[in-house]
């Protein structure tokens, strides 16, 4: 077992993980972070995406001993961010939610996108996110929703 520091959502944690234990298990059964979910184990679905010192990653593709000494973000961690705020108002407003299954990896990755400060068009909304797949509808009002936030005042 080796013992791993990080910060999650804004808590230092250590947790005693195997060499090879993947982040995405660490946070689900050992922290007990149920907004990451187990998808294809593969990197390719997106729904196990958190933030690693600000940048979308998929839990399921890195060793919770890479995550030492960095910080890592669901979105749990973000629920008194006001930006998360207007993406989670923007995705309500747009009906841009179905299951929610695939939510939390798809919000993290916009809210990444509109933590850049910039302003953002939507073939840059269509770039971030594609990474994350959705089974249950189109992507098009989780475009608008993720634009809508970033003019919403």
């Amino acid at each position: 077992m080796v013992k791993v520091s990080f910060i999650l959502n804004n808590k230092p944690v250590e947790v005693d993980v195997k060499p090879n234990e993947i982040l995405l298990d660490t946070l689900r059964l050992k922290l007990g972070v149920k907004s990451v979910k187990r998808g294809c184990e593969k990197g390719e679905c997106g729904v196990c995406t958190v933030l690693l010192d600000g940048k979308p990653v998929y839990s399921c593709m890195i060793f919770t001993v890479q995550v030492n000494g960095h910080r890592v973000t669901t979105v749990e961690g973000l629920a008194n961010d006001d930006l998360f705020k207007k993406l989670v108002y923007s995705f309500a407003e747009k009906g841009a939610i179905q299951c929610g299954y695939c939510t939390p990896g798809i919000m993290l990755v916009a809210y990444s996108l509109l933590s850049q400060g910039r302003g953002i068009t939507k073939e840059d909304v269509i770039k971030a996110l594609e990474g994350n797949l959705c089974r249950c509808t189109g992507y098009k009002k989780i475009i608008e929703a993720v634009l809508a936030a970033s003019t919403r005042d």
